[in-house]
């Protein structure tokens, strides 16, 4: 359902209405035709519905910074498909490039790859718990301009509460004045026989780095799975959509460190470490892989997977493999490496296990 124009009065009540029914926020405000950015936006000021909704002002930069103090918090990124949440402390912030567009976190738990460009308006956001007897909570929600979720951070237990607030004082804006319009529509890639192939397998081969992977897609004008589709049998190989569990499940069975990355159109969210408590689920009819572990979780719908590849980059420290997962629309889910810093080699035990994932052998045109 596409984005209308509401009074914000009009938009609390159907919001109100589709949460009452069970869905989540994001899925309550599409199924009412509104982005889950306006429908957040509209709770600010003096009314009666849940939730309340303050806005904020930046730079966002140094409200992420300010952050250290509050202690743990829970960080979440997602994109259509996929919901990645880190439980840690907001450290080792830092801002780079023309204006402070791009940010990084480098904390031991919560590591980000932040595109602030795409954070076009952010919220303190109060919920009532369901249980009365419990304190409100309070997060910090940040979206793009076309109100799509760009990343969140939530209390949680061990949370310096009045160290939280404070910061919601500081960066309180003076007025909502947070304006959402639609994204245009895709634009679609070039056909392969335009695409320079020889070029951008000579590219590939020559990476030192794999951050280099951007810059070769810009450079030869590839969408990114038009590029694995046509590198395959070379640097890439499709797989099964059943990888992914198999990807986690062996992690865990076999102790395998991974890096789990997860990103909006503002944030990646990465996840170093083991992975140990993996729990598929049918909810509602639709099939959710999960990994429920004490400062990390992941949800991801199986059902909306349509591609698995696994991607092979050269770097100066030698190849490094991920296992890339994509949806219907053609959309990066979620990136699986094994555990790895700079100037050091990919684990054995990470390759080892990547080899024996399915593997789908024809490609539909």
């Amino acid at each position: 359902m596409s984005a209308r124009v509401w009074e914000p009065a009009a938009l609390r009540e159907a919001f109100a209405a589709a949460r009452a029914s069970g869905k989540r926020a994001k899925d309550a405000a599409e199924s009412i035709g509104s982005s889950e950015g306006a429908a957040v936006a509209a709770h600010c000021g003096e009314h009666s519905y849940p939730p309340k909704a303050v806005p904020l002002a930046g730079p966002w930069i140094a409200l992420l910074q300010a952050l250290e103090p509050c202690g743990p918090l829970l960080a979440l990124t997602r994109n259509e498909s996929t919901v990645h949440e880190k439980t840690g402390v907001y450290r080792k912030l830092s801002a780079m490039g023309p204006n402070g567009h791009m940010g990084l976190a480098l904390g031991e738990d919560i590591d980000l790859r932040l595109f602030f460009s795409q954070w076009h308006a952010g919220f303190a956001v109060t919920e009532l718990a369901a249980n009365p007897q419990n304190r409100p909570n309070v997060s910090l929600q940040f979206f793009d301009a076309h109100g799509k979720a760009v990343h969140k951070i939530f209390q949680r237990d061990a949370t310096d509460r009045a160290a939280f607030e404070a910061v919601v004082q500081r960066f309180t804006a003076p007025a909502c004045n947070a304006v959402f319009t639609p994204a245009a529509a895709a634009v679609a890639p070039l056909p392969d026989a335009q695409i320079e192939v020889d070029g951008l397998g000579q590219a590939w081969a020559a990476m030192q780095d794999t951050h280099e992977f951007f810059g070769l897609l810009k450079q030869f004008q590839v969408e990114r799975q038009q590029s694995l589709r046509l590198m395959q049998g070379r640097f890439t190989q499709r797989l099964a959509p059943s990888a992914l569990r198999d990807v986690l499940h062996s992690a865990s069975f076999d102790g395998v460190p991974i890096m789990v990355f997860v990103g909006s159109r503002g944030c990646i969210q990465i996840h170093t470490g083991p992975v140990k408590r993996i729990e598929p689920m049918d909810i509602r009819g639709v099939q959710w892989l999960n990994v429920i572990d004490p400062s990390f979780n992941l949800h991801l719908c199986e059902d909306a997977i349509a591609h698995v590849w696994r991607v092979e980059k050269p770097t100066a420290d030698g190849v490094v493999t991920s296992v890339e997962a994509f949806d219907q629309a053609g959309e990066l889910m979620a990136m699986f490496f094994g555990a790895r810093k700079p100037g050091q080699p990919e684990l054995q035990s990470w390759r080892d296990l990547v080899a024996q994932l399915p593997v789908l052998e024809a490609v539909p045109a």
